[in-house]
């Protein structure tokens, strides 16, 4: 869910930001960042933590795009208001020990003791985008390895918009996520080891709905064209499926209900 948020106002604030740029922009451009979120410690966690996440992307035009939150992916299809092409993303893991992502802060969660940790996973797909006016459609397709093994699918509604000036853009997305049972065990079951060492009752997940939320964000140019970048403040609630949710992990340990919000700023320039 944390890593939902981040993706969804920082794919937003950087296409916006650019269009703001003159037409000479340079065709490779660099973007570095900093976000920091206050949201649950790990997805369906009860307790609340400060993560830091770095933002750091390089695009070519509009065709290659590279950087933590949106991953690799080439627009292989650009035309009429489509966007298609392959994707590959990273998961960051999950650790036992501080009981949230690599990028906590302060915070943390002592409900995953006895879980053990969830490795690194490498997620090999690809997506469709259509732009009509001022909504965006898009669905990614993507298979997990590594840390995970399983099929996730994150599909989503925008509309965005801006003041006349340029001066401040927001945006408002509808999202949800699938997918099968060896994702959601991973993060979600509990397995006869767990079990016995958290106290938790055994539980296999099913295939189906991860969650569902909404999610908005304002977004502040900074110089002409937004040559200095930008600063974001992003907000979202999401909340967990019945597949996810009936897990005596999130029964005894955590909340369905999950809300977020941070602030970014990336600085983007021409190569």
């Amino acid at each position: 869910m944390i890593r939902t948020l981040i993706v969804m106002a920082l794919v937003t604030a950087a296409p916006a930001v650019a269009q703001q740029r003159p037409p000479a922009a340079k065709a490779w451009t660099l973007g570095i960042g900093v976000a920091p979120v206050v949201a649950p410690a790990w997805q369906g966690s009860r307790d609340t933590a400060l993560s830091i996440f770095p933002d750091l992307r390089l695009n070519y035009r509009d065709t290659l795009f590279l950087s933590i939150p949106d991953g690799l992916g080439w627009n292989a299809v650009n035309q009429d208001g489509w966007k298609i092409g392959p994707l590959a993303k990273i998961r960051f893991g999950r650790q036992e020990s501080t009981g949230g992502s690599p990028f906590l802060v302060t915070g943390g969660s002592t409900a995953l003791r006895g879980m053990g940790d969830v490795d690194l996973a490498g997620e090999f797909g690809g997506f469709a985008q259509k732009s009509i006016g001022k909504l965006r459609l898009r669905a990614e397709l993507r298979q997990g390895t590594g840390g995970h093994d399983g099929l996730i699918a994150d599909t989503s509604i925008g509309i965005s918009d801006r003041k006349r000036d340029a001066s401040l853009l927001w945006n408002v997305n509808l999202r949800a996520t699938w997918a099968d049972s060896d994702y959601t065990n991973v993060y979600f079951g509990v397995s006869r080891a767990q079990a016995l060492a958290t106290g938790l009752p055994e539980f296999r997940t099913g295939s189906g709905l991860v969650s569902a939320g909404v999610g908005a964000s304002l977004i502040k140019p900074l110089g002409r064209f937004g040559k200095d970048g930008a600063i974001t403040l992003f907000t979202g609630y999401d909340r967990l499926g019945d597949v996810v949710a009936d897990s005596s992990l999130i029964r005894l340990r955590g909340q369905r209900n999950q809300f977020s919000a941070g602030l970014s700023y990336t600085y983007r320039f021409g190569l």
